[in-house]
């Protein structure tokens, strides 16, 4: 199997980047977030892309990313019942990876259906089989880690029904739910918030990003 790629890019497509390995040119399929990375880069510049190999008796191929938490993310997709490499790809095709995390943790089915192909049942079955498998940390990435424990208690303790300590985070985004906004709307804003100590101060500042 291979696990990643690292060369030059020799044509890059919408969904598509063939990589030139030491003379050889491997295709590989690509979600329109990578193209749209790898579009900033250029043909002819390096590129490291981490892969998954899927193996067929009538087909090989190679599906790439940009990290490997990434490509964690697509492996766990696809052992989804109703969702194969082409579903996982067209789901990240119309989220990032974080925005796909955030809804399957917030279980924003309405989300997740945006994607081609991805019905609102598929969606469901999709967080009913991952919330639990998805770490939280991947859904407050960069946050502080104070920040990153309220956020998770945001998305996860409610829906489950499990009590979890208030904090001014859970509590700002629990503020904009009431206001009418999604949980993973919610919780994308507050995660940009510089201030993580004050609920009036994060709600002031969440609302400019929504």
């Amino acid at each position: 199997m291979i696990a990643f790629l690292s060369g030059t890019i020799e044509y890059l497509g919408t969904d598509t980047v063939i990589v030139d390995v030491g003379g050889i040119g491997y295709e590989v399929k690509i979600s329109a977030e990578v193209s749209g990375a790898l579009s900033a880069v250029g043909t002819g510049n390096a590129v490291k892309l981490y892969t998954y190999t899927y193996l067929r008796e009538d087909q090989i191929a190679l599906y790439g990313f940009l990290s490997r938490d990434d490509l964690a993310l697509f492996k766990q997709l696809i052992t989804v019942s109703g969702i194969g490499p082409k579903g996982g790809l067209s789901l990240l095709s119309v989220m990032s990876a974080d925005d796909l995390r955030f809804a399957i943790l917030s279980g924003d089915a309405r989300m997740i259906s945006r994607a081609p192909g991805v019905g609102k049942k598929t969606a469901e079955r999709l967080i009913l089989d991952l919330r639990d498998r998805i770490a939280p940390a991947y859904a407050v990435q960069g946050a502080e880690e104070t920040a990153g424990a309220g956020l998770t208690a945001a998305m996860s303790g409610a829906d489950a029904g499990s009590e979890t300590e208030s904090t001014p985070v859970s509590d700002a985004v629990e503020a904009l739910m009431a206001l009418g906004y999604l949980r993973a709307e919610a919780v994308r804003a507050v995660k940009k918030c510089t201030r993580k100590d004050d609920t009036g101060a994060i709600l002031q500042e969440a609302l400019r990003y929504l």
